[in-house]
């Protein structure tokens, strides 16, 4: 999904094998430091402590909510509606996702790709279709809320069952084919003693296709879809006489933000590493050590954001929480506790189709 390598190559391996500018047009007496490689040591030191810690905190705290949300939808497969089952794929999106980072957690911290060639692939193909069918199936729900509160006597009759899963199959492809680059082009390369992995393309071409693929498709469209559809969405929802509806206004409000916080900060210090390896941006060699940390630290935020779909997409609504509690009750008796009126008092939202949708 990333850069030239695949998004785990440009964290970890890029990180733990660093690679300098060319310094040799430099004069000695002009600019004597840039005449030797840049001391990153103490970058890679800390970009495998903090890398792995991410990693596994990620994984954990995505794996049990993103799971929680699947094997709810699951229970309740018979009673889903179109947002359920676009809840359930980004659900399965971020798993995805996240069942890769073990293996980076491993790489950055042995500094070494142990699982070969073909894992190499697909371990970073997977990565990006988790990544991209996610941010597809977000701007979808978005979509899906629109055409429902705007118009939502016209386009009842087409959201059926055959037509969503239509659309859930189209997005899996576009997905995978977005991401089949990072399959073909990812390759092990030899150092030393070691191992790496690394997306290396034939062309320069498939250069700018990868910063347009990151930046184009995963920030600036769905940023532009949710602003357009949600500047419609909140006018509506105020006039609405619900004691909720400020409620759902500060959601959606906190979808944007949240989504644009999380992941602009990541794309943008790409662009910026795009721009430096281009000799676009100058610098030297603190520039780069300043472009390796805040891809460092803004791809960490951006991780987290899987950890937070599960909370902001499924457990802020009324109907998916009362099934949430009920399943927990049947796994730990006795340690969760719920009653169906609390649920009820607590919903007026929920009697309403429409803000239901706007929650879900």
């Amino acid at each position: 999904m990333f850069n030239k390598k695949s998004l785990f190559a440009d964290v970890t391996e890029e990180h733990l094998t660093f690679t300098t500018p060319d310094y040799s047009g430099y004069n000695d007496d002009d600019n004597p430091e840039n005449f030797n490689p840049c001391e990153l040591g103490d970058m890679e030191t800390f970009s495998k402590g903090f890398l792995v810690t991410i990693y596994t905190l990620v994984f954990i705290l995505g794996f049990l909510g993103n799971g929680l949300v699947v094997c709810v939808l699951v229970k309740h497969r018979n009673q889903t509606n179109m947002t359920d089952m676009c809840l359930f794929n980004l659900a399965f999106s971020d798993l995805i996702f996240l069942l890769t980072l073990p293996f980076y957690s491993h790489y950055a911290m042995v500094g070494n790709w142990t699982f070969g060639d073909f894992m190499c692939r697909f371990l970073s193909c997977s990565h990006n279709t988790g990544f991209f069918s996610s941010i597809f199936f977000m701007v979808v729900m978005t979509l899906d809320r629109y055409v429902v509160i705007m118009y939502a006597h016209k386009v009842a009759r087409y959201r059926t069952t055959k037509a969503c899963f239509s659309l859930i199959a189209l997005i899996w492809i576009v997905s995978v084919c977005v991401s089949l680059p990072t399959f073909i082009f990812t390759k092990l390369g030899n150092d030393s003693e070691t191992q790496s992995c690394s997306y290396s393309p034939d062309s320069q071409g498939w250069v700018y296709y990868d910063l347009f693929a990151t930046n184009i498709l995963g920030l600036l469209i769905p940023i532009l879809v949710m602003v357009a559809c949600y500047s419609r969405i909140i006018p509506t929802l105020v006039k609405m006489r619900t004691a909720k509806r400020h409620r759902i206004v500060k959601l959606i409000i906190s979808i944007m933000i949240v989504f644009f916080l999380f992941w602009a900060p990541y794309h943008i210090s790409r662009f910026l590493k795009f721009l430096f390896s281009e000799d676009l941006l100058a610098g030297g060699c603190s520039m780069e050590t300043r472009i390796k940390v805040s891809i460092a630290v803004s791809e960490a935020i951006a991780f987290t954001h899987c950890c937070l779909n599960p909370i902001i997409y499924a457990f802020v609504g009324q109907k998916f929480m009362r099934r949430a509690m009920q399943l927990l009750k049947k796994w730990v008796p006795g340690q969760v506790s719920y009653t169906e009126s609390s649920f009820r008092r607590s919903s007026v939202v929920s009697k309403s189709s429409i803000t239901s949708t706007v929650i879900m």
